[in-house]
């Protein structure tokens, strides 16, 4: 049995007065990709933000490694080794891509995205840009780019794919399956069936607020997603 890397327990949360989740719990493993599926407005991107630190808890809790972190903010979340690519705002507009990958390290030493650069040349390619310039794809690769060179031992990703092309889709896949060989946790909030049978361990499905559905990857993974979703 792996090792319970990041364990959420009966997490409650909203905005101000209007509680949005309820009851949400769930564990990953070191080196297991737990993906989270449902349609928009269920509450993923609302979870993904209070596991980041962004969005404060009404009760439950989150552990990291059996470190309690709930109340931690998320530059501390950082420290400890959780990285976050969000859905939206995923990049500095007015600064280069090159900025964008080197601001929140003390040297602009690229040498660590090169494993990232082959895979994505575009990226490369474009570091003396502003990220507003790219598209609305590139910039989600950016962001991506940053998050997945960080090696942090937990790695949240909210709609990674949204507008990128499926040969890079395909590249976002090999990138996650190597960050679980290094026994690191992915925690994916995903729509495209595709991705999440190339790199989930488990998928869970959410609806109003509250997981709905567990279940193992497998081979009638793409329907029994489909069917709950209604797609």
């Amino acid at each position: 049995m792996s090792m319970q890397q990041f364990t959420v327990q009966n997490l409650a949360t909203g905005y101000g007065d209007l509680q949005v989740l309820q009851d949400i719990s769930f564990d990953v493993g070191a080196g297991e990709c737990l993906c989270i599926a449902g349609r928009n407005g269920v509450g993923k991107t609302t979870l993904m933000r209070a596991l980041s630190g962004e969005l404060p808890l009404i009760s439950g809790g989150i552990q990291m490694q059996g470190t309690e972190i709930s109340a931690l903010p998320t530059n501390r979340r950082h420290g400890l080794g959780l990285s976050y690519g969000p859905q939206d705002s995923v990049t500095f507009a007015p600064l280069s891509v090159k900025e964008n990958l080197t601001l929140h390290y003390q040297d602009q030493n690229l040498e660590r995205y090169e494993h990232l650069f082959a895979l994505f040349p575009r990226i490369r390619e474009r570091l003396e840009q502003s990220a507003g310039s790219l598209s609305g794809g590139e910039r989600k690769i950016l962001s991506f780019t940053r998050v997945m060179a960080e090696d942090a031992q937990v790695v949240l990703l909210d709609e990674p794919t949204e507008g990128v092309a499926p040969e890079n889709i395909d590249h976002m896949a090999t990138v996650i399956r190597s960050t679980l060989q290094a026994r690191h946790s992915v925690i994916v909030v995903e729509q495209n069936l595709s991705l999440i049978e190339a790199i989930a361990d488990r998928v869970i499905v959410m609806d109003h607020g509250a997981i709905i559905h567990e279940t193992a990857n497998g081979p009638e993974l793409r329907n029994e997603i489909s069917n709950l979703l209604k797609v």
